[in-house]
């Protein structure tokens, strides 16, 4: 365990959750997007105003510890596709977690987003309507268009809710796309709201104006981000690039010391 600007962080562990330990945080963690994975743990631990925990979700480790097996399929761009829907067993099925893709950068205190939980949810997310209009995205892969899509790119699980008991290993690694990523094994009062500015997606969402409800805290480079060379100069690209020389020149700070 190691500590950066008084936050806890792990990478390799996690605790049962109350307000009182740190929070944890899975991330989707593919290894073509290391960058992004990093600078979305900076910008959470540079704002957040609470103990944190991160737990990279890395398929490699999973497999070697038995929990995942199952084949890639061919419309998975990611290497967490499924597994993200491990959360909550790797949290033990206790407490509250949130899962979130590499590809979010963070402009808010995490803190807000916690203190929006409600133990009555099984998780809570934000409910998009979204079909995109591209055929392609990231760095060629296929881009699907399906109900609820982008629901499960950033959940807060109540990991103890006797629903989520459903999300095993055994249930992960044979269950179809649509039982997993449209959450069937809940119903849908299960499912708590959360306002989109929390999973912000970047060239759908759109900003209002003198409306500050409308301003991201979390903007989701769903199509693709700047450390792609197709979409560097997509919408927000500059706050990525900021906060990614900013992570470099503390990275290079701490490996000098």
């Amino acid at each position: 365990m190691t500590f950066s600007n008084g936050k806890v962080e792990s990478l390799n562990g996690c605790n049962g959750g109350d307000s009182e330990k740190p929070f944890r945080i899975f991330v989707g963690y593919d290894p073509r997007e290391d960058i992004a994975y990093e600078v979305c743990r900076h910008s959470i631990l540079k704002r957040s105003s609470i103990p944190v925990e991160f737990i990279p979700i890395k398929q490699s480790d999973l497999r070697k510890n038995g929990l995942y097996w199952r084949e890639r399929g061919q419309f998975e761009s990611t290497e967490f596709s499924f597994s993200r829907f491990l959360t909550p067993c790797l949290a033990n099925y206790k407490g509250w977690a949130m899962f979130v893709d590499c590809d979010f950068l963070y402009l808010a205190d995490i803190k807000e987003l916690r203190d929006l939980i409600d133990d009555k949810y099984a998780i809570m997310c934000v409910q998009h309507d979204y079909a995109p209009k591209e055929t392609t995205k990231m760095d060629g892969a296929v881009q699907t268009v399906y109900p609820r899509k982008n629901w499960s790119s950033m959940v807060l699980y109540n990991c103890g809710h006797p629903k989520n008991s459903v999300l095993t290993p055994e249930i992960v690694n044979k269950e179809s796309g649509a039982f997993l990523h449209r959450f069937q094994w809940l119903e849908d009062h299960d499912i708590g709201s959360i306002p989109f500015v929390w999973n912000f997606l970047e060239g759908h969402n759109r900003v209002v104006q003198d409306d500050p409800t409308t301003f991201p805290k979390a903007i989701h480079y769903t199509r693709g981000g700047p450390w792609f060379e197709a979409w560097k100069n997509c919408d927000f690209a500059d706050l990525w690039l900021n906060e990614k020389e900013e992570y470099l020149k503390e990275r290079k700070k701490e490996t000098a010391s």
